[in-house]
């Protein structure tokens, strides 16, 4: 299991704009983060970057992410509970947060709060869950930029949600 602590950070390029990429010494993912744009590119990025990297090019073409890097663990077994229902969300379908809580026999806001902690965004794809009454937040915004990330990774999956 990777050691989370022990992570290098790789920048890369992508529609959305720069993402930084935490990956373990032992190449896992432990983290998405939308970084500015200004944040210098990675040249050559390790192997196991590559792979994330060529995760979120099929998911960026509305492909189902079925061949996923290998993802630090969930940091509780709610949060991986809620991380296997939003991988069971094909591209260009949504859910609500109050349709993941009955399915997972919880509540839609523990279901927010998990959706919020997700330390992968795109490649385990919260941004398919919405707010019953239109879009909801992302990565705990309601506006601002990653409210937008979330609109436009919906558009990249043909929907138009507002």
């Amino acid at each position: 299991m990777g050691d989370a602590r022990n992570v290098s950070l790789v920048v890369v390029s992508s529609p959305l704009g720069r993402l930084g990429l935490r990956l373990t010494a032992d190449g896992l993912l432990a983290c998405i983060e939308f970084v500015s744009d200004d944040s210098p590119l990675t040249r050559r990025p390790p192997s196991a970057a590559r792979r994330v990297i060529e995760a979120l090019q099929i998911c960026f073409e509305s492909a189902p992410c079925v061949d996923l890097p290998p993802l630090v663990p969930a940091p509780t077994p709610f949060q991986q509970r809620v991380r296997e229902a939003l991988l069971a969300i094909p591209p260009g379908q949504v859910r609500t947060y109050g349709q993941l809580a009955r399915q997972l026999g919880s509540a839609p806001r523990a279901v927010g709060q998990a959706c919020r902690r997700n330390p992968v965004p795109i490649l385990v794809p919260c941004h398919r869950v919405v707010a019953a009454s239109g879009l909801g937040g992302y990565a705990g915004e309601t506006a601002g930029r990653r409210r937008a990330i979330k609109l436009r990774l919906l558009e990249l999956e043909g929907l138009k949600i507002r």
